[in-house]
């Protein structure tokens, strides 16, 4: 995080509290004093920087982070309970990092049930888990399976949905004036040697036409135009254009067989 300003807060201006001008706070928060509220969350904003920083990997602006982050923040002042002997940084930062990771789960590009997020999400942390006991390196999806319970299958399932969405034009590799798409390794099935003679025979047979059926022709199947349509346009009746289209068909049939 190098941003001085975020959601509008200088960050650089933010006070720090001591020990005791926290508790003393925190007593008159206690007694229903709105200022001294005011005054400790905003100088616990520190707090949630700290933790939308560890957040820098995602593809989310950090004012937004900031924004949800600070909704944790005041969840956790008004949860908190004075009167235990417990921090409130403590108690703070895991509301503040599950208020953040809810709203970074929300905004995935396609919305999945619940259920099928906390499968992902079981997964994900049983993943963890193993990795840092397991020493053979990356466990399996079957190994993630048995340890949970869970069919394959419906875990396989769940990763893929909550993964996000890749963009077609998301470069996959880039070397100085040079790079390559994701959408330069994707394959077009409709765009194969086979068919691409074929439009180009279809392309020079049009060109022998007469011109008020090759007109007809691309106004048909190329612009998608209605007979009647076609009729205005070339200023014929709606019977002369079905005639040409329909002699137009017949010699392009013969050209191509």
């Amino acid at each position: 995080m190098h941003k001085v300003e975020i959601s509008g807060v200088n960050t650089s201006s933010l006070p720090k509290l001591t020990a005791k001008q926290s508790e003393a706070l925190m007593k008159r928060i206690s007694e229903g004093d709105e200022e001294a509220r005011e005054e400790f969350l905003y100088a616990n904003m520190r707090l949630v920087l700290s933790i939308v920083g560890r957040f820098s990997r995602s593809t989310e602006c950090s004012d937004d982070l900031f924004q949800v982050g600070c909704v944790g923040l005041l969840k956790a002042l008004n949860n908190f309970d004075f009167t235990m002997n417990v921090r409130f940084s403590t108690y703070a930062v895991p509301m503040i990092i599950g208020e953040i990771k809810r709203f970074l789960r929300d905004r995935s590009g396609v919305k999945v049930s619940r259920n099928v997020r906390d499968v992902a999400y079981k997964a994900l942390k049983t993943r963890e888990n193993l990795m840092a006991t397991c020493t053979t390196g990356e466990p399996s999806l079957f190994e993630i399976a048995s340890e949970l319970d869970i069919a394959s299958t419906e875990i396989a399932c769940a990763l893929d949905a909550v993964s996000e969405p890749v963009s077609f034009f998301e470069p996959v590799y880039s070397d100085g004036d040079e790079s390559m798409l994701l959408l330069d390794q994707l394959s077009d099935d409709k765009n194969t040697q086979e068919h691409w003679m074929e439009n180009l025979s279809l392309t020079e047979s049009l060109k022998a036409l007469p011109e008020k059926e090759r007109e007809v022709i691309e106004l048909r199947y190329y612009q998608g135009k209605t007979q009647i349509e076609i009729s205005k346009i070339v200023d014929i009746s709606q019977a002369q254009v079905s005639r040409l289209e329909k002699n137009a068909i017949e010699k392009l049939r013969k050209v191509l067989n």
